[in-house]
C-alpha cells in the first residue's frame, strides 16, 4: 500500500472515477414558467431510483440532483424577508454553495468569497441559509452533510449579461482554488453547485426521492422554471460525495469517458494557451479542468470554459462530442471541414456517453459517436417536451403527444426556450 499513488485511498484510484446514470430533462418549448415543470421533472427522477446507487445503507444515496432557472420572484420574497433586495431577474447572480459544516472554516471561506467579489468589482447583497430537511438522510451522508448557503451577488451597470456571468465564472474558480488550497480541506472542502444569473443547481448525497424532500425550496409554488434537468447517480470506481452528485454546472452524464485520461493531459498541455478578450483576467482561474473529480466533471470544466470562453452551445458540443464524421461517405464537405478544423484544436471526449446540458436558456442532450447510452423523448401538444435515458417515467395519454424520437448516435437536440424553438442535429450543422 505505501507504493500506491497519493490519490488512492486503499484500492480505491480518484482518476478512474466514472458514472453510469439515469438523465434528462422536462422543458415547455415556448419557455413558459410554471411549478409544474419542477414537480414533473422531480417524479420523473423518483423513477429512476433503480439507476441510483446506495450503499450498505440505502438511505444514503451515490447523488442526485435538479437544475433549475432562477426563480426570481421566490427569491425576491424570500431575500426581502432577510432584510435585502434583490435588482430585477437577470441583475444578480446566485451561487449555491457547499460551506464546510466547522463554523471556523465557514468563516474564513465567507470572509476570502467576500474579499475576491470586492475585488472582482462585484457587490455582495446578501446571504441566505437554503433550508432543509436531513431527517430522512442515512448515516454517510448525515456525516458529510454540508452547510448551504446562497450567495446573491449584483450586476454592475456597466456589464453585459454575458459579462456578468464571466465574472461569476471567474469569482467561482478563484474562489474555489484559493480556499481549498487554503482553508477547507478534504470532506469539508468548499463547493459552489452553482453560480450564474440564469440557472441554479440543488443537489447532494441523496437517493431521488431525497432531492425534493431534503430541499424545502423545490417544494414551495412560488419556486418555478420553464425547464429541469436531473440526474440519478450510480457510481462506479468512485466514493459517493455531496459535491459529486450531479447536475454539474451545466451539464448532467450517463455513461463513461473512455478517453478521460488523454482529455485532462491534453486540457493540462494547453492551459497556457487557453485565452479570449472577453476573459482578460482568464488565468486567475486556472486550473481549468479538475483531476481528481469524475470523468464527468472534468468535461462540465471544459464547457464552462468554452462558454465562458464565448463560444456557444452549438460549436462547443460538436467540438467536444463530434459525431463519426471522418469516414461518413455522404457527409457534405463543408460541414467535413468544419469538423476537420475542430479537431485541430479539441480532441473528442468520446464515450459511451449521454448527456444533457442546460445554460439556463437552452435545454440540450448530445449522444457520443457510438450511441451507447439511449435518449427518447416526448413532445406533448401543450409544447411540453420530456426527455430521458429511460421510457415510461412520465405519464401521458396517447392523444396528448405531438411527436415521438430518440437522440441517435453523434447527435444534438437543442430546445431554446427564448426563441420558442427545437433544433435538430441537421439544423444545428447547417447552421454551424
Amino acid at each position: 500500500m505505501n507504493n500506491m499513488s497519493n490519490k488512492s485511498q486503499g484500492l480505491y484510484r480518484s482518476e478512474f472515477e466514472h458514472d453510469s446514470c439515469g438523465i434528462g430533462f422536462v422543458a415547455n418549448l415556448k419557455g413558459k414558467k410554471s411549478h409544474d415543470i419542477i414537480e414533473n421533472a422531480l417524479t420523473m427522477l423518483s423513477c429512476m431510483e433503480h439507476r441510483g446507487g446506495t450503499g450498505f445503507d440505502v438511505k444514503s444515496g451515490d447523488g442526485a440532483g435538479i437544475l433549475i432557472q432562477i426563480p426570481h420572484e421566490f427569491f425576491r420574497q424570500e431575500t426581502a424577508a432577510l432584510g435585502f433586495n434583490l435588482p430585477n431577474a437577470g441583475e444578480y447572480g446566485v451561487g449555491m454553495i457547499f460551506f464546510p459544516a466547522d463554523d471556523t472554516q465557514k468563516e474564513a471561506c465567507r470572509g476570502i468569497l467576500n474579499k475576491h467579489i470586492d475585488e472582482l468589482g462585484l457587490t455582495l447583497l446578501g446571504y441566505r441559509q437554503v433550508p432543509g430537511d436531513n431527517s430522512m438522510l442515512g448515516a454517510a451522508s448525515y456525516e458529510t452533510e454540508p452547510s448551504i448557503e446562497q450567495v446573491f451577488i449584483a450586476k454592475p451597470t456597466a456589464l453585459t449579461s454575458q459579462e456578468f456571468e464571466r465574472k461569476l465564472f471567474v469569482l467561482r474558480k478563484y474562489t474555489s482554488h484559493t480556499l481549498n488550497a487554503t482553508i477547507a480541506k478534504e470532506r469539508d472542502e468548499f463547493y459552489v453547485t452553482s453560480m450564474s444569473s440564469t440557472k441554479i443547481v440543488y443537489k447532494g448525497q441523496f437517493t431521488t426521492e431525497q432531492v425534493r424532500q431534503y430541499y424545502l425550496d423545490l417544494q414551495d409554488e412560488r419556486t418555478v422554471s420553464g425547464l429541469a434537468m436531473f440526474h440519478s447517480r450510480f457510481s462506479t470506481n468512485t466514493f459517493p460525495a455531496w459535491r459529486r452528485a450531479q447536475p454539474f454546472r451545466y451539464i448532467a452524464h450517463n455513461g463513461e469517458i473512455n478517453t478521460i485520461e488523454g482529455n485532462r493531459q491534453w486540457a493540462r498541455a494547453r492551459a497556457y494557451k487557453f485565452s479570449s478578450p472577453l476573459l482578460p483576467d482568464l488565468q486567475t482561474a486556472a486550473p481549468f479542468v479538475n483531476e481528481t473529480g469524475s470523468d464527468s466533471s472534468s468535461l462540465d470544466n471544459m464547457l464552462d470554459l468554452f462558454l465562458s470562453g464565448g463560444m456557444d452551445v452549438f460549436r462547443a458540443m460538436r467540438m467536444l462530442v463530434p459525431p463519426a464524421w471522418q469516414n461518413h461517405p455522404d457527409m457534405d464537405p463543408d460541414l467535413r471541414a468544419f469538423y476537420d478544423f475542430n479537431s485541430k484544436h479539441m480532441e473528442p471526449w468520446d464515450g459511451p456517453a449521454g448527456i444533457v446540458l442546460s445554460d439556463g436558456r437552452y435545454a440540450a442532450c448530445n449522444l457520443d459517436r457510438n450511441g451507447l447510452r439511449p435518449a427518447r423523448y416526448v413532445i406533448t401538444k401543450d409544447n411540453l417536451i420530456t426527455l430521458a435515458s429511460e421510457v415510461g417515467i412520465w405519464n401521458y395519454a396517447p392523444d396528448e403527444v405531438a411527436e415521438k424520437g430518440r437522440v441517435g448516435p453523434g447527435e444534438l437536440l437543442v430546445i431554446d426556450t427564448r426563441r420558442g424553438k427545437l433544433w435538430q442535429s441537421n439544423e444545428i450543422d447547417n447552421d454551424l
